[in-house]
């Protein structure tokens, strides 16, 4: 399964949308911000978040647990929970800002359509009592957009996309083993030939040899078929072998974005710098790092620079809240590069 390189779409794909622009960033989020409303008050999720990922590229979502990265995710596919405090912002997909479009619109033409979603746990994503195979091409059948035949084809394309044996498709979830579950969620998400996939912790709950199957799979999907990845993960190993920009997030704020070749050899906000010092390395002998303290409460984060307590860098400067400075082709939130 290739994409066409004039720009069009497999014939089953077009139906319900058509193509969107080849050049310019495939997605454009300006000033993003998701509250929740919680019984002890507001939890900040997301806030002022803006950043643009090159169309083709893959740009890696990193930070701790709890700092935002899902629900950013969320805010943008707009799976947004009852409890929904504060949802402003502007999010363009292709030029288009989808932020504007009705919730009716949005599930027709964006959700799964030109965005699509790779879950954390494929088991409960996945139906225990249907076939695999109609879980993947069920999107397809959805809104008559393709005949059974066609969408049954479709599905056995992206079946071998994905690495899966064919006779899969007559399979049920539980018969499958945790790797080819994980494959079966990003065939179901490449049903549509979607612009951008959005893959949260794909491989969070497997084994390290599937982790780097599953990774090699990603890789080759980029390549032949010019997707644009937005992975979402905490696990800094993994996210090296397929980012090409890297967006590390804190306390619900973007506080760095820079290439990956910069981030992974030199991260610039002393936040993102004691990330990478916490990961082991292979071939040279240093002591894991830790960072010390714990992530403040989203219910009532610390005025200023919101990781202030527990930086080593610290200085008056921090109490107030630093803008996201340009530093090379990087961006930082820190004070320390104000002069930059």
């Amino acid at each position: 399964m290739r994409r066409n390189t004039r720009g069009q779409k497999p014939a089953i794909a077009e139906r319900g949308r058509s193509p969107g622009p080849t050049e310019g960033p495939v997605l454009k989020v300006e000033d993003l911000t998701l509250y929740f409303r919680a019984t002890a008050g507001v939890v900040r999720a997301v806030e002022g978040v803006s950043f643009e990922l090159a169309r083709g590229q893959s740009l890696a979502v990193l930070g701790e647990s709890g700092c935002g990265k899902t629900s950013l995710a969320r805010a943008i596919l707009r799976l947004l929970p009852r409890n929904t405090d504060s949802y402003t912002g502007r999010v363009l997909l292709n030029r288009t800002d989808i932020m504007e479009l009705s919730d009716e619109r949005f599930r027709r033409d964006v959700r799964w359509n030109q965005i699509s979603l790779v879950s954390q746990a494929a088991m409960n994503s996945l139906n225990p009592v249907l076939k695999v195979g109609f879980q993947v091409a069920e999107p397809l059948l959805l809104d008559h957009r393709a005949k059974t035949r066609e969408a049954y084809e479709r599905a056995r394309e992206v079946f071998r996309t994905v690495g899966i044996p064919l006779p899969f498709l007559d399979r049920y979830a539980f018969e499958l083993s945790g790797g080819m579950r994980q494959r079966a969620i990003i065939a179901m998400a490449l049903i549509t030939d979607p612009d951008l996939l959005i893959l949260d912790e794909p491989t969070s709950a497997l084994d390290v040899l599937t982790q780097a199957s599953i990774m090699n799979a990603l890789k080759k999907i980029k390549q032949e078929l010019g997707l644009s990845f937005m992975l979402i993960t905490h696990d800094i190993a993994t996210s090296s072998e397929l980012a090409d920009d890297v967006l590390c997030m804190y306390a619900g704020q973007l506080v760095e974005q820079s290439k990956a070749e910069r981030f992974y050899r030199e991260p610039l906000h002393p936040y993102a710098q004691k990330l990478m010092a916490s990961v082991p390395t292979l071939h040279v002998e240093k002591k894991p790092e830790f960072i010390p303290g714990q992530p403040p409460s989203l219910l009532n984060p610390p005025a200023g620079c919101r990781f202030a307590p527990r930086c080593q860098k610290r200085f008056r400067r921090c109490q107030e809240e630093p803008p996201l400075f340009t530093h090379g082709d990087s961006k930082v939130k820190c004070w320390l590069y104000e002069k930059s």
